[in-house]
């Protein structure tokens, strides 16, 4: 007989403890322990296991053959960029994201095109009703023949009516609330999550079906607790956005078949998740040109370069200790670049309050906006506006020095392709020039003061 014991879980920092703790004593938070259900096998059951031989044979690479992956296409273009060109049979993929963001919504017209083109499909819903998604689908002018929805929590029912439907995916909306009569704890604790998640796993290599599951970010910003799941699945996606904006970024952090970090941009109307083809055009469009405080920066993400515009305001503030305020790039890089342009470049910000924003709700983790982001606050302090043909590319040292940056050559062209006539680079010595696009000049620049002064329109 198997021994069962209990144990509890920290959902933050994964710290086990033998009882339950109002307070964790490793991360310091507090009502985060949640019980968790352990089988432990007799030791007889050991001795078997251990002395019975093994059931896999090891094979020599050379003699192992790959077979390429057959991708199943979906004129969804976006989705289909993020995955790596299209959904891959028999793979297990998390889509997490905060609550209302359109996570059901995207999927709906994922099940909607794959029902249609590739086979059935299985919509399982364990928090709306089935009725609830058909007026969804209704809403969104969605009505195939092959998409069969239905209201489960249970596994072993879930399992049930895919062995019986054979479909060729399975979308579970959500993870946190399906449950196996296996465990004792609730749906939604640690050990239901990753017992349910393996289960579907095993379902996913063993028939080829592809499973989508849906999971929940926390408020610390991880999926169903510790990142229990981001290490079971084949490819983790997030809809990132923000509710007071329209667009919407599907970003993948991990893909065992594609590339990561790429981004799919959708809009949210009211037919659902458009497809955005050109997102920079997109989050150019209301540009004020020759505005103060305004500055093109070219991040990458993944392998696709978008120009977007970064606004800064500095006000004077009459409190001694000023306000950095930064949405949509890190608030530690802003402090660094204020620093910098204060010391190194002689822009007064000690008296005033510094406002970064990226317009269009997009996320710049990467230094190569530093040139940009910089050029932009001096631009609002001396309103001196930037001129409105060029884009800013580079990161920014602590001795105010120019870097330069990977993929330099994708980033130029795609600003040449939206019509910008002058790009400011940094200057390297060590290395070939390079050979900018047709109608693009590029200005080499070795500092940030001396960017500045071929950025900035002159007031006189």
């Amino acid at each position: 007989m198997a021994k069962v014991r209990t144990r509890f879980v920290c959902q933050a920092c994964g710290r086990t403890a033998p009882r339950y703790l109002g307070r964790c004593p490793q991360c310091g938070e507090y009502g985060s322990m949640v019980e968790q259900i352990v089988e432990e096998p007799a030791s007889d059951q050991k001795l078997r296991r251990t002395s019975s031989g093994p059931v896999s044979t090891p094979r020599p690479l050379r003699e192992i053959v790959t077979d390429g992956v057959d991708r199943m296409p979906l004129p969804l273009e976006e989705f289909s960029r993020v995955l790596g060109g299209g959904i891959v049979p028999g793979s297990l993929v998390l889509v997490g994201g905060d609550p209302g963001i359109g996570k059901s919504t995207l999927l709906l017209e994922v099940a909607a095109l794959m029902a249609g083109l590739h086979g059935p499909v299985l919509y399982v819903s364990g928090e709306e009703s089935a009725r609830q998604i058909k007026m969804r689908a209704d809403r969104l002018g969605l009505d195939p023949e092959r998409l069969y929805l239905v209201t489960e929590t249970n596994l072993n029912v879930m399992l049930a009516h895919v062995e019986s439907l054979k479909p060729v995916m399975v979308i579970v909306d959500s993870i946190q609330t399906t449950y196996t009569d296996a465990l004792s704890s609730t749906a939604g604790s640690v050990s239901q999550v990753r017992q349910c998640a393996s289960a579907f796993q095993e379902l996913a290599k063993n028939t080829g079906t592809t499973v989508f599951l849906v999971g929940h970010v926390t408020k610390e910003g991880n999926i169903a607790g510790p990142r229990v799941l981001e290490h079971i699945v084949d490819t983790v996606l997030y809809l990132e956005g923000d509710q007071f904006h329209r667009y919407r970024l599907l970003r993948s952090v991990k893909n065992r078949f594609g590339a990561t970090s790429e981004v799919g941009v959708f809009e949210m109307v009211e037919k659902g998740m458009v497809e955005v083809p050109n997102p920079s055009e997109a989050f150019l469009a209301e540009r004020q040109a020759n505005a103060p405080g305004s500055s093109i920066a070219v991040p990458m993400e993944g392998t696709r370069p978008l120009l977007v515009e970064i606004q800064a305001l500095a006000s004077t503030t009459t409190f001694p200790n000023p306000r950095r305020t930064a949405n949509g790039i890190d608030y530690n890089r802003l402090l660094l670049l204020t620093a910098v342009l204060g010391r190194r470049v002689g822009v007064a910000l000690h008296d005033k309050d510094v406002f970064v924003n990226v317009v269009g709700g997009l996320q710049i983790d990467e230094p190569a906006a530093d040139l940009a982001v910089a050029t932009a606050i001096a631009s609002g302090v001396r309103d001196r506006p930037v001129h409105a043909d060029m884009v800013l590319v580079g990161e920014v040292g602590l001795s105010g020095e120019l870097r330069t940056v990977s993929q330099l050559e994708t980033r130029l062209k795609e600003a040449a392709k939206l019509g910008f006539r002058r790009c400011v680079i940094p200057r390297s010595p060590g290395r070939q020039p390079l050979e900018a696009p047709n109608g693009l000049e590029l200005i080499a620049c070795r500092s940030l003061r001396e960017a500045l002064d071929v950025a900035l329109i002159s007031r006189s």
